[in-house]
């Protein structure tokens, strides 16, 4: 259930004051892409409609502290995709969300810790020092802005990319790698899938291999929210794979109905595993789903930073003024495999691949602090190197970490533990031979 309050800060103080496009034209009845419409989505359109429901619904829960209304929060309403940044970090004219610069910067060196730690850890992997990796190469901004979108008690339920919203939150590299190694330091004592980190002090929910079931979680912390008269916004996330999963349309309906404030978040990074969007859905696009639930939707270019800030800043502004969930589509790409395990080469073409290496998240967002004067060549060295340095140590920090302890098989369990359970540790621990398949993973 979420907490009312959370004293990890997902961006500096100075983001939380940010102005997007849709907040600023909140007051003059106009959203960043032209007027606010109050009518119901067209198809293909992502048009944001009306979030309440023309009967009231008998069994809808009431909060026993409702929420004071504020002024709505429009969403963007161009046509086709949203998008601020040309690929080659040009603004489109009229259009610059004018965040402030600390908060830039953030963005910045955040999709650039994660690159660099995707990277150590794939190499890690490949060493055989820890057993899996999900890799995020691609699809940085997507993840880092949605969530620096947020405020620091809102809730985060991830699905398999979102590792940096928990370091955005305060989840250390060290224990990020504790729990990738599954060492006697981490939180879960290796009994969590590498990749499915917890990190409830950051409000957010644990990681499931599961695909789709967060959603519904998200949608009832939600409600629960709602109910409890908190003005928390859950923010759940899901890929392109997870909208045929049954998960996503109960989420999706129970979302609209009871009007939970929720901004649910698909990366469609085009493959589910070898499944291609083609063959994923009929759709025209995923975005357009929301029409056939009866909520708002938006498609947003997911390689471009600003444009994910801004949408996701208006929908979860749009859902803490008591208007409802917003369905989200960033439209990004998979670079990598699914994951350490995967060899994409045997069913996409790679000159696909590179295509989207030229719309690549980084170098766009890059390039646009250069021609706003607020990054260099050498800041770029000297950051990089930083980042290095750090993962190394928090690489160094965690291998010291020893296995978890034999008895928290049990321990870990049972506050009192049975005796018959302890007899039969006890025999465990005195087999021979008994560290054999140590280390062994089987993925």
């Amino acid at each position: 259930m979420p907490a009312k309050k959370s004293k990890v800060a997902a961006r500096p103080k100075a983001a939380a004051k940010a102005k997007t496009p849709a907040a600023t034209a909140a007051g003059r009845g106009k959203s960043a892409g032209g007027r606010v419409a109050g009518g119901k989505p067209v198809a293909g359109k992502p048009v944001a409609g009306k979030p309440a429901a023309k009967k009231p619904v008998a069994s809808r829960p009431i909060a026993s502290k409702p929420v004071k209304p504020a002024a709505p929060a429009p969403l963007p309403t161009p046509q086709g995709l949203v998008r601020l940044l040309e690929d080659d970090g040009t603004v489109q004219k009229g259009r610059d969300p004018n965040l402030p610069v600390d908060t830039l910067l953030f963005l910045y060196e955040q999709m650039v810790q994660v690159r660099e730690f995707d990277r150590r850890m794939l190499m890690l992997q490949r060493q055989g020092r820890i057993g899996f990796y999900g890799p995020i190469l691609g699809q940085e901004a997507a993840t880092v802005g949605s969530v620096a979108a947020l405020e620091p008690r809102d809730w985060i339920f991830p699905a398999l990319r979102e590792g940096a919203a928990a370091m955005m939150r305060g989840l250390s590299l060290t224990e990020a790698i504790n729990q990738l190694i599954g060492n006697g330091a981490d939180r879960c004592k290796g009994r969590q899938m590498p990749c499915h980190y917890t990190f409830k002090e950051g409000n957010y929910y644990g990681m499931s291999s599961v695909i789709g079931t967060q959603l519904s979680h998200a949608v009832g912390a939600a409600m629960a929210a709602r109910i409890r008269g908190d003005d928390v916004v859950v923010l759940g996330y899901l890929g392109d794979g997870a909208t045929s999963a049954n998960d996503f349309h109960c989420g999706m309906n129970f979302a609209a109905v009871y009007q939970s404030p929720c901004v649910l978040f698909c990366q469609n990074n085009q493959w589910a595993i070898s499944v291609p969007i083609s063959k994923q859905s009929a759709s025209e696009t995923l975005a357009q789903k929301g029409k056939a639930y009866g909520m708002p939707y938006v498609r947003v270019d997911g390689n471009d930073v600003l444009a994910v800030y801004s949408v996701t800043k208006a929908a979860a502004e749009r859902a803490r003024a008591g208007q409802g969930p917003t369905f989200i589509e960033a439209v990004t790409y998979r670079r990598l495999g699914h994951s350490s395990s995967d060899d994409p080469t045997r069913y996409r073409d790679e000159a696909e691949v590179k295509a989207w290496e030229k719309k690549d998240p980084v170098d766009r967002f890059r390039a646009y602090l250069q021609k706003r004067g607020l990054w260099n060549d050498d800041k770029e060295a000297a950051f990089k190197e930083d980042i290095a340095q750090r993962v190394n140590a928090a690489i160094a920090a965690a291998e010291q970490n020893g296995p978890p302890a034999d008895e928290t098989l049990v321990t870990d369990v049972f506050a009192t533990v049975p005796e018959p359970l302890k007899e039969q540790l006890a025999e465990v621990l005195a087999l021979e031979g008994r560290g054999v398949n140590q280390g062994a993973f089987p993925l």
